[in-house]
């Protein structure tokens, strides 16, 4: 009961509280003060950018624009604290600077207020650089309370829902949101540079292919047709490579009705791309380089810290069977299993679950996901998937009960999936109807036959290598981010009405 009379009470302060911000606001619009109509204000830099050049700046005039997160109010005169883009940084405010009339509206600016202020720069007797405002004029008026600032927000729950108090209080957060971007600008610059080219494919498709997943479903009502949103990037990437673009990729949104959990979300950024005249061997070197490659101008580092693991980037990446890993890990040479039937009795004696469709390939994954993932720790590629799960992939010619392609792990993690693309439309065509086939008997996942990829196929499409990485877990790897959520602006979240 008391607990009860406590939220009461708390929450008829923080209504007097917004009370009082909407008077404050109101008085300054009666006044011809009114922060809204102003349209820009002209900063010429941040915060951090004065403190990296002080010695340059010491003297000199400056203007800078941020949210007012600290006020001490000493009589005639004041200091504030300005958060901008790349940090905050100190104002000392004074009556007799400003003006009697500029001081008495500043006294009565709320924190989370944002303001312009224009002086100069110096340091104060304790040594803080700050600048010595000679204007102070507000910009915007916040009439929302922010959290309280020893105890910031911590509701996770609330942190995902409202991101942008979430940047304001957690300086951690916005550094990861930026880390992010530089991740993304990293890939591009890499890729670029290598001859690649960005493209860009449809999101709205009547095929979802590509991948093991159910899709989003919709209609598009001037046609009157049933469409999907894509849930991989890889039959259209494909279809240019036909073309003659023989290196294209693209950073997308991707979407896939799943669950959610720390790696998962409906819709997440993938990046594929595809390359003519090379296999999966090929894809390998381009993964090893490019992982180096951001980790160094993202981090500074080759070596990163994930939760209680180092990640180290900078040895060779180990390279390993799908076939002789199950062995290393579970005990179990599948080389010696010949059959379906073979298969599910092991995997009844390790109390694997499995359905009735399911062959010894489909087993053989079972086993490596139940004992394998969890030891990829460091960087792993993890070769030589059974055909039965790789309908797009080109088989071993050595042994075609297996494909070209690999699973890239760190931390436990697939990070990325790649192939020796299948380029003989023959063989795509009985691999659909295969897919088919699992889809009648109860594989929501199953791909669809999709004709007009197999025209192009038909039309022929060079010998081609191609991967997908998946950039959100990549950004939770370079910022050390327990989950998904982390590295998302605005994860999928459960509606506030149901």
């Amino acid at each position: 009961m008391a607990e009860q009379q406590k939220k009461q009470q708390t929450q008829e302060e923080l209504s007097t509280l917004l009370k009082v911000r909407r008077e404050k606001l109101e008085n300054l619009q009666n006044e011809g003060k009114d922060p809204f109509t102003i349209t820009k204000y002209n900063v010429s830099i941040h915060s951090q950018d004065i403190k990296d050049r002080f010695e340059e700046l010491e003297g000199q005039e400056v203007t800078i624009a941020g949210r007012m997160m600290f006020k001490r109010v000493m009589g005639k005169a004041s200091f504030c604290n300005i958060q901008d883009l790349k940090g905050n940084i100190q104002s000392y405010v004074a009556r007799d600077d400003i003006g009697e009339e500029s001081y008495k509206d500043f006294k009565k600016y709320d924190i989370g207020d944002i303001l312009g202020i224009k002086g100069f720069v110096f340091k104060t007797k304790t040594g803080e650089i700050s600048v010595h405002a000679k204007e102070v004029l507000l910009l915007s008026k916040s009439l929302q309370i922010l959290p309280e600032k020893h105890h910031g927000l911590t509701d996770t729950d609330i942190r995902y829902r409202q991101r942008y108090v979430d940047l304001i209080m957690n300086a951690d957060v916005k550094e990861t949101f930026i880390k992010r971007s530089k991740v993304i600008s990293s890939i591009r610059r890499y890729l670029d540079a290598d001859g690649f080219m960005e493209v860009e494919t449809p999101m709205l498709v009547s095929n979802a292919g590509g991948a093991a997943a159910r899709p989003f479903d919709t209609h598009f009502n001037a046609l009157d047709e049933n469409l999907h949103l894509r849930i991989s990037l890889e039959l259209y990437l494909k279809r240019l490579i036909v073309g003659g673009l023989e290196k294209v990729y693209e950073i997308g949104r991707v979407f896939r009705n799943e669950g959610l959990d720390t790696r998962h979300n409906p819709e997440f950024t993938l990046m594929e791309l595809y390359q003519a005249y090379t296999d999966y061997h090929g894809m390998m070197d381009l993964t090893e380089n490019l992982y180096r490659h951001v980790a160094k101008e993202v981090t500074g580092s080759e070596v990163l810290t994930y939760g209680e693991h180092t990640i180290d980037l900078s040895k060779p990446f180990e390279r390993i069977t799908m076939l002789d890993a199950v062995k290393k890990y579970a005990g179990v040479d599948f080389n010696e299993i010949h059959s379906a039937e073979e298969a599910k009795k092991v995997a009844d004696e390790h109390h694997i679950e499995y359905e009735e469709r399911h062959g010894k390939g489909d087993i053989l994954n079972l086993f490596f996901e139940e004992y394998v993932e969890e030891h990829l720790i460091q960087p792993v590629f993890v070769m030589d998937h059974p055909v039965e799960i790789s309908p797009l992939t080109k088989k071993k010619p050595d042994n075609p009960e297996y494909v070209e392609r690999f699973e890239f792990f760190i931390n436990g993690w697939e990070m990325a999936n790649a192939y020796s693309e299948l380029n003989d439309p023959v063989d795509q065509r009985a691999r659909f109807e295969a897919q088919e086939k699992e889809f009648a008997a109860g594989n929501e996942e199953a791909n669809h036959t999709d004709e007009d990829f197999l025209n192009a196929l038909s039309i022929g499409m060079p010998p081609t290598g191609g991967i997908g990485f998946g950039i959100d877990r990549m950004v939770m790897i370079m910022t050390n981010s327990p989950a998904i959520r982390d590295v998302l602006l605005f994860p999928t979240m459960k509606s506030l009405d149901k």
